[in-house]
């Protein structure tokens, strides 16, 4: 007898195919979108160089964009994870703040600066993973869940400094050279940042881990049928959120020299807004690291030529507002395009 043909599990097979349209619709999307993103820096370069000639195309402003750029792009790196798989991190502000004020405390610098920055990472990372296992195992929603961590993070750091700026001792100075240190007259910090974002292209891009991340984003359900723990993966993605968050504090106490519950203050939002802008679904499943790091650099940009020009914060707050929500709005339309 002719032994019966047999077929694939259909919702295996499903899940299957799901995450490879997702990892094609992830690595291929971004080409036309990374053009229109370095037309809109060109664009804001040329009005750098019409406003304001003198003090915009010169090496030390460069160097202070990229400075601007390295600690929050550090911090954006782990939002482009989280986003892409479906989540959010509203807290990455408060923990960096938490991790530098814990870092800077007498007992820790005691130590010296390996043992602080050591603390810094660990810190961060730990945060992370609260929120990981808090939405991946607690199945709290992640808005609510960053949130608290937020408000708990920034109240813990306060707590901790007694809401006292806290300086590194002399002592510690060698982790004040990762911003005075240059090379090729690049401080050493952005180098750190350059090294951030290319290791997470390379796990997004070329690992087993970062596959998944785009299908527990474009569809948890598919994922969890194809075999990922999706629940583990949440969790894993939430903690290297906080691991940059932890790195980027390392950096933030070097270019200020101090500890302090204040710093961050909105780096989520300006993190989540590169992420979008650089075109990554806040729904998730899509999105690349290249992209969201153009965002950053637009934000960076438009933040430089306000203080170049002079002209009013709130104005730039506006300006940035009205950047978030166009930048939304055309995702829609984008997906509206594409759908069948």
């Amino acid at each position: 007898m002719t032994e019966p043909t047999r077929h694939a599990d259909p919702p295996a097979e499903a899940a299957a195919t799901g995450s490879a349209s997702i990892r094609n619709l992830g690595s291929g999307f971004g080409e036309m979108r990374h053009l229109g993103l370095l037309g809109a820096l060109a664009l804001l370069i040329v009005v750098g160089l019409v406003t304001r000639p003198e003090n915009f195309a010169t090496t030390s402003n460069l160097v202070s964009i990229l400075s601007l750029a390295a600690t929050i792009g550090v911090i954006t790196v782990g939002a482009t994870f989280v986003i892409i798989g479906g989540g959010i991190d509203l807290s990455v502000g408060a923990v960096m703040a938490l991790a530098s004020v814990w870092a800077t405390t007498l007992a820790t610098q005691s130590y010296g600066p390996v043992v602080m920055a050591i603390c810094a990472v660990l810190v961060g990372t730990g945060a992370g993973l609260v929120n990981g296992l808090l939405i991946a195992y607690g199945r709290l929603v992640p808005f609510i869940a960053t949130l608290a961590m937020l408000v708990a993070a920034r109240g813990l750091a306060q707590r901790m400094s007694d809401r006292k700026t806290q300086l590194i001792q002399a002592e510690n100075a060698s982790l004040v050279e990762l911003s005075t240190t240059r090379v090729l007259g690049i401080p050493l910090l952005v180098y750190i940042f350059a090294l951030v974002v290319v290791l997470g292209w390379v796990v997004l891009n070329r690992t087993t881990f970062g596959r998944r991340t785009y299908a527990v984003g474009g569809n948890p359900e598919a994922a969890r049928l194809a075999g990922i723990d999706v629940r583990r993966h949440t969790m894993l993605l939430y903690a290297l959120s906080g691991l940059c968050c932890g790195i980027a504090a390392i950096l933030i106490m070097a270019r200020t020299t101090t500890g302090s519950s204040t710093h961050g203050d909105l780096y989520e939002l300006d993190a989540i807004a590169a992420v979008i802008i650089g075109g990554t679904l806040l729904t998730g499943g899509r999105g690349t690291i290249v992209g969201s790091i153009l965002g950053l650099l637009i934000f960076t940009l438009i933040t430089n030529l306000f203080i170049l020009n002079g002209l009013n914060t709130s104005d730039q707050l506006i300006a940035k507002g009205l950047i978030i929500v166009v930048a939304v709005l055309l995702q829609r339309r984008n997906l509206k395009e594409r759908a069948p």
